[in-house]
C-alpha cells in the first residue's frame, strides 16, 4: 500500500491518521489536471479561500427570467456547504421525482453560499411547490416555464469572496493588480473542483470513452488507482472481493456515484448494467473533465511561452462579445493583434469532441502534445461514445466586470474581499489564484473543495 505521506503503514490495516491518502497500487504518475502555471509575474501574497462558506458567495446570473407558464417549475436555491449532487438529490425527494426530470444551467462550489435556478418538469403539478425543511438548502421563489434549464442558461455568476491568512493591508497591491487583469484577462484553465476530491474525474471520463466499465468501477471503488483518505480503504477492499453489499455500507452520503454503482452490482448486475445505472448528468460531467484537463494542459503550454493572449500559426479566435469563432488566417495579422489588445478576440483551446474545429500548424501540435499527455487523442472523441457530448472552442483567457476589492477585519480574522462577474464556464477560484496565489485549503495534497460528479 503506497501512502501520499511520507510515512510507512502495515498493509494489512488503514493508516491510523484517518487524514493520510492512501493507494495499493503504485504511486500515481499522472499529470495533474487542474490549472498549471501563473501568467502574473508578481510575487503570490497567498492567502486562503473556503476557510468558511459564508466566505465564499455565489449568485447566479441567468440568461432569461420564466415566463410564468409551462410544465417546468423553475425554483430559485439557496445551498450552503452542500455538493451539487446531494441538492439534486434533496430536489428529487422532495418531488418524488427521478433526477432526470431536474435541470440546472451550471454546478456551484460546495463549501459555499450559492444562489441558482433549477427546474422541474412537473406537467401535471399544480399550485405551489411542498416545503422544504433542510438545515443547508432553501426554496427562495417558484416560477413556471416552458421549457428545462439546461447547461449554460445563464450569463455567468457574481462571486463576493474574502480571502483569509493574508494582509489586509495589501489591498492597495490587490487593487492595482485587479485594475491590471481587467484589461489583459486571466488564463481561462478550469478549477480543481473540475476534478474531484482525488483528482481522477477525467480518469473516469477517458474510461467512459473507451467504453471500459470494469476500469470505471475499478477506478471508483478499488484500492489501486488515484489516493483516497485511509478510512475507505476496508470497503474498497471489500469492493475487490467481490462482497458488494459490505462495501456499500461504508461508503457516506455524498458518494452517490459510488454507492449507485454498488447498489447495482449487489443486485447481479454486470460492470455495463452497473455503470449504466448511474445518473446521466454525472457520467456527463466526467467527460467534461476530461475535455477540461486536455484544454488545462494545451494552456499551461501557452502560457509558459507567453502565448495564451498572442494568435500563433494556425489559431483559431474567440470573439467575446457572440462566442463566435473564426481562424486567424482569415484575418491580417496586424488586425488581429490589434483585436487582441481590445479584448475583442483572444486565441482558443480545445474541447474535444464531434463539431469542434481543427486548429493547424503550431496551434495544433500543442494541442496534439496535451492529448499525449492525458493519454487519450482526438480521433477517439470522434467514435461512438454511450454518452452524448459535443466538442467546441474556449478562449484561452477569460475578462471579469463590476469589481471591487476591499479589507478589513470581522470576527473571524483578517480579510480582503474581492468582488466581481465572471462569464459563464469560468472559475473565480482560477482569478484568485492568478491574482493573490489564494488556495483552497488541502488534506495531504487533495484540494478540499472537490468532489466527485
Amino acid at each position: 500500500m503506497t501512502e501520499v505521506a511520507d510515512t510507512s503503514t502495515d498493509e494489512s490495516k488503514a493508516p491510523d491518521d484517518p487524514n493520510t491518502w492512501v493507494t495499493d497500487g503504485p504511486p500515481c504518475e499522472r499529470r495533474d489536471p487542474g490549472p498549471g502555471r501563473r501568467a502574473s509575474n508578481d510575487v503570490a501574497l497567498g492567502g486562503l479561500l473556503k476557510v468558511r462558506p459564508e466566505d465564499f458567495l455565489v449568485d447566479e446570473l441567468p440568461s432569461y427570467d420564466p415566463v410564468g407558464e409551462g410544465e417546468h417549475l423553475y425554483l430559485g436555491v439557496q445551498k450552503r456547504d452542500m455538493p451539487h449532487g446531494e441538492m439534486i438529490a434533496v430536489i428529487a425527494r422532495l418531488f418524488n421525482i427521478d433526477e432526470s426530470a431536474i435541470g440546472f444551467a451550471g454546478m456551484k462550489d460546495r463549501v459555499a453560499i450559492t444562489r441558482q435556478a433549477v427546474s422541474v418538469h412537473l406537467p401535471g403539478f399544480k399550485g405551489d411547490p411542498p416545503p422544504l425543511d433542510h438545515a443547508r438548502m432553501q426554496v427562495l421563489w417558484a416560477k413556471r416555464h416552458v421549457n428545462k434549464l439546461r447547461r449554460g442558461h445563464l450569463k455567468g455568476n457574481r462571486f463576493s469572496i474574502r480571502v483569509r491568512d493574508v494582509d489586509p493591508l495589501s489591498v492597495r497591491h490587490v487593487y492595482k493588480r485587479m485594475q491590471a487583469m481587467e484589461k489583459t484577462g486571466v488564463p481561462a484553465y478550469f478549477g480543481d473542483q473540475r476534478f474531484g476530491y482525488r483528482r481522477n474525474n477525467q480518469v473516469c471520463g477517458l474510461a467512459i470513452l473507451a467504453s471500459q466499465p470494469q476500469v470505471l468501477l475499478d477506478e471508483m471503488l478499488g484500492s489501486r488507482g488515484a489516493p483516497f483518505p485511509a478510512r475507505q480503504l476496508p470497503f474498497r477492499r471489500l469492493y475487490e472481493e467481490g462482497k458488494f453489499a459490505e462495501s456499500l455500507v461504508g461508503w457516506g452520503r455524498n458518494d452517490r456515484a459510488e454507492k449507485i454503482a454498488l447498489q447495482a452490482l449487489s443486485k447481479g448486475r454486470d460492470a455495463h448494467r452497473a455503470v449504466r445505472a448511474l445518473p446521466e448528468y454525472i457520467k456527463s460531467f466526467w467527460i467534461s473533465a476530461l475535455q477540461s484537463a486536455i484544454f488545462n494542459a494545451n494552456l499551461d503550454a501557452r502560457v509558459a511561452d507567453g502565448s495564451y493572449a498572442q494568435m500563433i500559426d494556425g489559431d483559431i479566435m474567440f470573439k467575446h462579445d457572440s462566442g463566435a469563432c473564426f481562424r486567424a488566417s482569415d484575418a491580417s495579422a496586424d488586425e488581429i493583434a490589434a483585436r487582441l489588445i481590445s479584448a475583442e478576440i483572444s486565441p482558443t483551446g480545445p474541447l474535444h469532441g464531434i463539431g469542434m474545429l481543427q486548429p493547424t500548424g503550431r496551434a495544433l501540435d500543442i494541442e496534439t502534445l496535451a492529448l499525449t499527455t492525458v493519454g487519450t487523442t482526438h480521433e477517439a472523441f470522434l467514435a461512438k461514445c454511450p454518452i452524448e457530448f459535443s466538442g467546441a472552442r474556449r478562449p484561452l483567457r477569460v475578462f471579469f466586470a463590476n469589481w471591487e476589492v476591499e479589507g478589513g477585519v470581522d470576527e473571524h480574522g483578517a480579510f480582503i474581499r474581492c468582488a466581481f462577474d465572471l462569464p459563464k464556464g469560468a472559475f473565480a477560484t482560477v482569478l484568485m489564484r492568478e491574482l493573490l496565489g489564494a488556495t483552497v485549503p488541502s488534506i495531504n495534497g487533495q484540494h478540499a473543495d472537490t468532489e466527485s460528479a
